[in-house]
């Protein structure tokens, strides 16, 4: 193998991936298979995840589909225990699942508030605390945590889903500073608009979609597969001196 493909091949390494059923998780997974991982695969429906872990098999890895809700903590620890059972440990997380309510600041439930803090935020922080005992009492790790344009802007009737992901950024550059130490390094993906069930709503807008589109120099929204790579940089060896950064994918859009 040569001192390139080395730097980013992940033979023998276990990765986690939330919200792995569709859209960016599942692009992500799929990533970290290609690059030869054992992939565990988190998600609310176990039909779906079971169904992405059955592509992932002529690969040549182990492909694990474990349901959780990552609204609640116990079923987060039961699904941490699942993948260091089957596979002895973790060696990367990708802190993917979210969820996305609309409404007018004005008019925002409560509910709807806290269920999104509870997924995005909370859930995101449990699941790498529980991850990062194991990354630490190993020798270390990576840890993506997916972040958003939201993390830099407010965005329109999605107060939660901004909050949490400004919280995100938080929490990335938190964990940076107490686990680079210790080689766990811990960091972010920040996508812009890209293709997927959470911007149907966007999407469908026309007005909307016409106005954010005409902002990015790239000319087109961004699909799932535009991720990969960025997964796999932070992932391997190839992002070992890079901790507490959140590293914008978006098409240019930060930039216009």
């Amino acid at each position: 193998m040569s001192i390139l493909a080395d730097l980013f091949s992940l033979t023998g390494k276990t990765a986690v991936v939330t919200g792995a059923s569709r859209g960016l998780g599942a692009a992500a997974a799929e990533a970290l298979a290609e690059a030869g991982a054992n992939v565990v695969l988190i998600g609310r429906e176990i039909s779906s995840i079971s169904q992405r872990a059955e592509e992932l098999q002529p690969l040549g890895v182990k492909a694990l589909p474990v349901r959780c809700d990552m609204s609640r903590p116990k079923q987060i620890a039961n699904a941490i225990s699942k993948a260091q059972k089957e596979f002895g440990t973790v060696d990367i997380l990708v802190n993917n699942a979210g969820i996305i309510k609309r409404w007018p600041a004005t008019d925002y439930p409560l509910d709807d508030w806290q269920s999104v803090l509870n997924v995005n935020l909370t859930g995101a922080f449990l699941m790498a605390q529980g991850v990062g005992r194991i990354m630490i009492e190993n020798g270390g790790g990576k840890i993506i945590n997916i972040a958003s344009l939201l993390s830099y802007s407010g965005g329109k009737f999605v107060p939660a889903y901004t909050a949490s992901k400004h919280g995100i950024a938080g929490i990335t550059k938190a964990l940076a500073n107490e686990w680079a130490g210790k080689k766990v390094n811990v960091n972010a993906i920040a996508p812009g608009y890209f293709e997927t069930d959470a911007t149907e709503a966007l999407r469908k807008d026309r007005k909307r979609f016409k106005e954010l589109s005409s902002r990015i120099p790239a000319g087109r929204w961004g699909v799932p597969d535009d991720l990969k790579g960025t997964v796999l940089y932070l992932a391997s060896k190839a992002s070992d001196y890079v901790h507490g950064q959140v590293i914008v994918v978006d098409g240019g859009w930060m930039s216009s």
